[in-house]
């Protein structure tokens, strides 16, 4: 049985900055993140028993520690509470989603429509959503932007992990909504990277691992791209590796989201090997 790993696969840049900027706040005093500073478990586990713990809101943070802030990037309420609190913040939001941030920011500010293509329910569209001043409006698909009322100014910009086509296609059905359209695809390089080289090897194998928090966008949509091409399971560790999975399979591609460390990632491949 031969197992091929992606071209891409597991953390991005924003990710391993993030999880770099939670360790290094450790000390001194108390470290919390702002929510989980990822969305993988295992790593968010990890983390904690390092001695940096996720809260929920910034009434849950010590006084006297640091708060972080998650790759997912907050609203700016939250930063002017934390300063009116003077409490120690360490920004770990990703430069991409921060991007896509000041991007909603500024359109809006330029008396522009705002659609942010994405997730309604993912924290980062909800960060993005804050910036736009809570006035844009947040589509997931093609039907809902359909239903978009002309304007006449338009601005868009994408959730960082959305789909690179499935953003084209929405877009699309956005050209007829205004005259003045100002299109900003807010998509990071690492996404595009990790589901073309995802799509890729799906289309040569029996089978796909997409191995990746169950709470994480972006490795939930490989497993939805991997599936159009070929079997496919969405796991996170290798605990949740079947017997069964494996008949009659001779070729297995195992990609990773960009929150997946490089540990369970080794753990799928080298039990694989042994099927």
């Amino acid at each position: 049985m031969e197992v091929i790993l992606a071209d891409y696969l597991g953390f991005c840049y924003g990710v391993k900055r993030a999880i770099h900027m939670a360790r290094s706040s450790a000390q001194p005093g108390p470290a919390r993140t702002l929510g989980p500073i990822i969305h993988n478990p295992q790593m968010v586990s990890r983390l904690a028993a390092e001695g940096v713990e996720a809260v929920n809101s910034l009434a849950d943070a010590p006084e006297d520690g640091t708060v972080i802030i998650r790759s997912h990037g907050v609203g700016p309420q939250v930063y002017e509470e934390a300063k009116e609190r003077d409490l120690r913040m360490v920004d770990a939001t990703c430069p991409h989603v921060k991007k896509a941030q000041m991007a909603a920011h500024q359109l809006s500010q330029d008396s522009f429509s705002v659609v942010i293509v994405g997730e309604k329910k993912h924290p980062e569209v909800k960060s993005i959503f804050e910036w736009s001043g809570r006035n844009a409006l947040v589509v997931e698909t093609e039907e809902e932007a359909a239903q978009i009322a002309p304007c006449d100014k338009l601005g868009i910009v994408a959730q960082t992990t959305f789909s690179g086509d499935k953003f084209q296609s929405i877009v699309a059905c956005l050209l007829n909504k205004s005259n003045d359209i100002h299109i900003i695809r807010t998509i990071c390089t690492a996404t595009d990277q990790r589901q073309k080289a995802a799509i890729d090897l799906a289309g040569k194998v029996d089978m796909m691992l997409v191995i990746g928090g169950k709470n994480s966008a972006n490795t939930t949509r490989l497993a939805q791209l991997c599936a159009e091409k070929t079997m496919t399971h969405h796991l996170e560790t290798a605990s949740e590796l079947q017997d069964e999975w494996f008949h009659n399979i001779k070729k297995i591609g195992i990609t990773a989201g960009a929150s997946t460390p490089d540990w369970i990632i080794k753990e799928v491949y080298q039990k694989c090997q042994k099927k």
